[in-house]
């Protein structure tokens, strides 16, 4: 039997490398799992098939589970510690270093990249600056780390037979930071859990994590500036005190809410509303599969996920810069195209992103290169 190893970068949480990895697993049930960290609850662990994870050294170290992203200078190292030695196929889900592993001339190590490393590369600046580490001897501590941890990630691009990337903006930042090209297969999202309903009541939907990039204030900013629409906020977050403050009678802020609620207010909502520049984000796709129009930030993944205004038959409506008055004239456009953009076209758009295609995508991709990687080196043998 072909050896199949997977390493993730770290196991924390449930969100959308996660679910990546979760339909990973379900392709190769058998493989075996390696992560930096694993403080996946025992109760949360149904999405990697309770397997057993092979975790690095600093599993160990002191506040770890809470802190575990303080030692970002010491996972390169904890990554090429994983021996690996005996998988003919390894397999590295990153979005920071799992793409470091070290593997031999006889093994295909392919890289589900969901991004290089974004905060060591062009997104730094912007994280130093959110981070208040952009002053100071802390800051340039910090810039010091990222200039090593750059170095160190441009290098192991090197160990990558072949990237996957998770949109063409992704494809794109690829090329810029390795120079190497990359191969287009989009996340899985579960369309299933999440119903068409194409009956639309008089009120426009956010839902995200309250972190800067999210732009949720500008959301809330705009609206504010329309007090004739109704806004519904769903979510929490560091800036949620700041969000509020900024919020007039017609938005409702609701907090952190559970799937079933958000499921329902998405199959409600007139459109959603999504500010944010991202590489590929689950949301608006989720939206869509309710049957509900986005209006979102034309840049990033979001080109590739919703259809705008010029298609001819549209999903959502773009605005092209991340202010108040860009928003507020996307919503105007939204209101005088809103007979255009149909519930059932949205949830069409959406079911081109399911699990099943996702699946049967990435394992045809890697047993077509395998094929391939044998070939290759059966060709040298005899040469």
């Amino acid at each position: 039997m072909i050896k199949i190893a997977i390493v993730h970068d770290w196991l924390v949480t449930y969100a959308g490398a996660e679910r990546v990895l979760e339909q990973m697993l379900i392709c190769y049930p058998y493989a075996d799992l390696f992560s930096v960290v694993d403080f996946i609850p025992d109760g949360q662990r149904g999405f990697i098939k309770n397997k057993p994870v092979t975790t690095s050294f600093i599993q160990k170290l002191p506040f770890a589970k809470n802190k575990y992203r303080q030692y970002l200078l010491l996972m390169p190292l904890a990554v090429e510690q994983f021996d690996l030695s005996s998988y003919d196929i390894v397999i590295s889900s990153s979005h920071a270093v799992a793409k470091g592993v070290l593997t031999g001339p006889d093994q295909l190590h392919l890289c589900m990249c969901y991004s290089p490393i974004r905060y060591a590369w062009d997104m730094q600046h912007q994280y130093l600056r959110e981070s208040g580490l952009d002053k100071g001897i802390k800051g340039w501590l910090a810039k010091c780390i990222l200039h090593k941890i750059r170095n160190w990630d441009l290098r192991t691009a090197n160990g990558v037979d072949s990237f996957i990337a998770i949109s063409h903006f992704i494809k794109k930042r690829i090329w810029k930071v390795y120079r190497r090209e990359s191969i287009v297969i989009y996340p899985p999202v579960d369309i299933g859990a999440f119903s068409l309903n194409e009956k639309k009541e008089d009120f426009y939907l956010t839902a995200s994590r309250m972190v800067p990039y999210k732009k949720i204030d500008l959301i809330v900013e705009a609206f504010a500036t329309m007090p004739d629409k109704q806004l519904v906020v769903i979510g929490d977050g560091p800036d949620f005190k700041k969000i509020k403050s900024k919020a007039r009678d017609n938005v409702v802020l609701l907090g952190y809410q559970d799937h079933n609620v958000l499921k329902n207010y998405m199959q409600r909502a007139k459109a959603f509303v999504f500010a944010a520049e991202e590489d590929f984000d689950i949301a608006p796709l989720e939206a869509q599969a309710c049957g509900t129009p986005v209006i979102a930030f034309g840049k990033g993944g979001a080109l590739e996920t919703v259809r705008g205004l010029d298609s001819d038959q549209p999903s959502g409506v773009f605005f092209l810069e991340q202010t108040v008055h860009s928003i507020c004239e996307a919503i105007n456009q939204f209101e005088l195209n809103q007979s255009r953009i149909l519930p059932a076209v949205c949830r069409n758009n959406a079911l081109k992103f399911a699990p099943e295609r996702f699946r049967l995508e990435f394992t045809e991709f890697v047993e077509k290169l395998f094929i391939e990687f044998k070939g290759t080196q059966v060709a040298s043998v005899n040469g």
